[in-house]
């Protein structure tokens, strides 16, 4: 299942904008022969992907928690709250779900603009998200409950740190690549 292109195209230039740096136009020596002597780089990442893996075993366990945690306490939460809860437990199962899917498929296959798009999701949506439900005082949080926030804040600050710099080492490496193959174009050109 492929991203639609235009959302495809608008998270791959908003990486490229963040993730690259604007004055550097062409390779040093070094990189070039790195390059071109190993044309299949791997650049996706190992700690990402086992953080990725391990959240993905945990997170059935974390909604199975919000589930009897929510029933636990629904009958003597305000009416708001109960609302709020519910919605925020459909929203963070929504947003996990594309989230997993986009971190998998953007650090296994190297795909840059599903990559951002799982960074995205993790520090704008799911992070604020679970910080809501674990500082909240107001939502009569039970100690099983922040146990399970907190193992779920720790992997999206893992999968943020190591997304951004897995995003950038992928945006670098396509960007060499870009301009090796507008060098190697040039080097056709002449007789």
């Amino acid at each position: 299942m492929e991203l639609p292109g235009t959302i495809r195209k608008r998270l791959g230039d908003f990486s490229r904008t963040v993730f690259t740096e604007q004055n550097r136009t062409q390779l040093s020596p070094e990189e070039q022969a790195k390059f071109l002597g190993h044309d299949s780089d791997v650049v996706s990442s190992l700690p990402l992907q086992m953080s990725l893996f391990f959240n993905l075993c945990f997170f059935p366990l974390w909604w199975v928690c919000e589930v009897v945690m929510l029933h636990l306490k629904y009958p003597v939460l305000p009416d708001y709250y109960k609302f709020i809860l519910i919605t925020v437990l459909i929203i963070m199962t929504l947003i996990e779900a594309i989230r997993l899917y986009l971190g998998y498929a953007g650090n296994l296959q190297e795909k840059v603009p599903e990559l951002a798009g799982f960074w995205l999701l993790s520090l704008l949506l799911q992070f604020p998200l679970v910080l809501f439900q674990l500082f909240n005082e107001a939502i009569l949080i039970q100690p099983l409950e922040r146990g399970v926030h907190i193992v779920l804040a720790l992997f999206l600050l893992t999968q943020a740190v190591s997304g951004f710099v897995t995003l950038r080492a992928m945006v670098r490496h396509s960007e060499s690549h870009f301009h090796l193959r507008q060098f190697d174009g040039l080097q056709d050109l002449r007789p």
